[in-house]
């Protein structure tokens, strides 16, 4: 998490019609965020891949 600080260092994409608008890719566990306009991330979601995009 501290690299999601240093300009969204390591597996982070972006996603497309979808909130949170990122998600950071460890092993088989997505985190699922959004980074707000003060440069705090605000984490939504820890879940394993089968589940991290089910609302």
């Amino acid at each position: 998490m501290q690299k999601l600080c240093d300009n969204l260092a390591g597996n982070v994409k972006r996603l497309t019609n979808f909130t949170p608008e990122y998600r950071l890719r460890i092993g088989d566990y997505r985190v699922l965020f959004e980074v707000e306009e003060t440069s705090r991330v605000v984490v939504y979601r820890v879940r394993h891949r089968r589940e991290a995009y089910r609302t």
